[in-house]
């Protein structure tokens, strides 16, 4: 049940949010929040009700190791619950997300024929287990307190998150639903979190989705074994490259605004990663909550940075080889992560030199800025290409085409047309104040109650800046219109699939 869906827009979430209040009102916060439970089971199980018994289990075993490695047993003890919580976690990840790509590696390899039942996906497998793990973890270290069983299952399924993230701490989320303030103002959450919801939305259904329309022609052929031209290889990786942003932004923007309906603030994933001067800094931007749980659950244990300048090198490229795999059970994703690996290699080494050697100290300002930015562009641009590809052999198609030595023009995509959706795409991604910026007044995530959490941007302009007034209600309401027409066209969330 994608948000972009006429089901989830006009049957489920009003029933959700109507069913939420009159609880809340009626019989108390606490059945609210079990009302929420239920909505959330019925949102994880509306496309294959046969999952819910493997999120039964997830919720239960970890819930119960979870106070089992929080109590005050030995230390070695613990430690051997941990150790069993988190492989069975990964062991449930890697049955259904990389046996089959295990048996088709090994077939490949070795010229074997194995053959496995192909095994389908659970949805939200990667999110609820990464969420699940960090809190067994926190819970060994003393960081998680006990909670209710019903708060720790609306903490995994709450379903703004569910799906595709954001992937939320214990400590960001539990507390907000064991200690709601019943006193919050529903017409401002209403508000606000409607008119983020929309936002996103209109940033998926008329943006992203349009963009698809010129990159997904020129992927598919390349991934037929045909080649491309040099003008339709630009066309379709910068299609791509915006149709991502918005697709990841826009979506990002739903699960905010679906959480601010309820009183709950998730915390940003997204925040304008192509305006990074650095690959550093774009890891900062782009799915953030997954780069924290990379940074601290998996790069930091293996050493971070403390063990020498070579051993930070090898936990870069471990941490980021391991995400490539985590976003998908294929061989594009590992190259995917090996570029970002080498990347952010380069960008320390390049830091380090110019702090050890002074170089460009004297050159500053606006310049130094494109120059930084345009290179970090490209080179994300260039990663998303094996990543968008199916196919090794499709992606080698489409570099080829980038650097000039593609083939005839085959795929009938219109330069002409795809132009301007490119362009303006890419204007608002760099230079349009971004959601957080148009709401900042109005907390409009968890980083924004804490002022010394806040990202590093400014309000929006005043003229740009969301307020509880008539001509703002006109422009929610003039982008929910055309947001409804344009999903008739079809939708689909490409982070859904990871």
């Amino acid at each position: 049940m994608l948000f972009s869906s006429y089901v989830f827009l006009l049957l489920f979430l009003p029933i959700t949010w109507i069913g939420f209040e009159v609880v809340r009102t009626r019989v108390g916060e606490r059945e609210s929040l079990a009302w929420l439970v239920a909505a959330s089971l019925v949102y994880f199980g509306w496309w294959a009700p046969k999952y819910l018994v493997l999120l039964g289990f997830s919720l239960g075993f970890n819930y119960a190791v979870g106070l089992y490695v929080g109590s005050e047993r030995a230390r070695a003890t613990r430690k051997l619950g941990l150790t069993v919580g988190v492989v069975t976690n990964l062991a449930l990840l890697a049955w259904f997300k990389y046996a089959n790509f295990f048996v088709d590696t090994v077939n490949a390899l070795t010229g074997a024929d194995l053959v496995l039942q192909k095994i389908v996906l659970p949805i939200a497998i990667s999110f609820f287990t990464f969420q699940q793990i960090a809190y067994l973890v926190d819970a060994f270290r003393g960081l998680a307190k006990e909670y209710r069983f019903i708060d720790y299952t609306l903490f995994v399924t709450f379903f703004p998150q569910l799906i595709a993230g954001p992937i939320v701490h214990h400590g960001e989320m539990l507390p907000q639903f064991k200690d709601r303030a019943a006193d919050r103002d529903r017409t401002a959450d209403l508000a606000i979190g409607t008119s983020i919801f929309v936002v996103g939305l209109a940033k998926k259904v008329i943006l992203a989705d349009t963009l698809a329309a010129y990159a997904d022609p020129v992927f598919t052929v390349a991934d037929a074994g045909t080649a491309v031209s040099t003008a339709e290889a630009w066309i379709g990786t910068l299609a791509y490259t915006a149709q991502l942003y918005f697709d990841f932004s826009g979506y990002s923007d739903m699960a905010i605004g679906i959480g601010r309906m309820f009183g709950i603030l998730l915390p940003l994933n997204f925040h304008s990663p192509y305006r990074s001067t650095s690959v550093v800094e774009f890891w900062r931007r782009w799915h953030m909550t997954l780069s924290r749980f990379l940074r601290d659950y998996l790069y930091i244990p293996l050493g971070g940075n403390r063990k020498g300048r070579i051993r930070r090198y090898v936990n870069l490229m471990a941490t980021m080889l391991l995400g490539g795999l985590w976003h998908g059970a294929g061989w594009n994703f590992v190259l995917w992560g090996f570029l970002h690996g080498a990347y952010l290699m380069v960008n320390h080494a390049w830091f380090g030199f110019t702090k050890r050697t002074g170089v460009l100290t004297r050159w500053q300002g606006a310049s130094r800025r494109f120059v930084a930015m345009a290179a970090t562009f490209v080179a994300a641009m260039i990663a998303w290409v094996p990543f968008r590809a199916v196919t090794f052999d499709g992606a080698g198609r489409v570099l080829q085409g980038l650097i000039g030595l593609g083939g005839d023009a085959v795929t009938g995509v219109s330069a002409a047309a795809a132009a301007p959706w490119i362009a303006g795409a890419l204007l608002l991604a760099w230079f349009a104040p971004n959601t957080q910026q148009i709401f900042a007044r109005y907390e409009p995530a968890l980083e924004f109650r804490d002022a010394d959490r806040w990202p590093a941007t400014e309000p929006a302009p005043l003229p740009i800046t969301w307020r509880p007034n008539l001509a703002w209600a006109v422009v929610i309401a003039v982008l929910l219109v055309v947001a409804l027409a344009q999903i008739a066209r079809g939708t689909t969330f490409i982070y859904f699939q990871f």
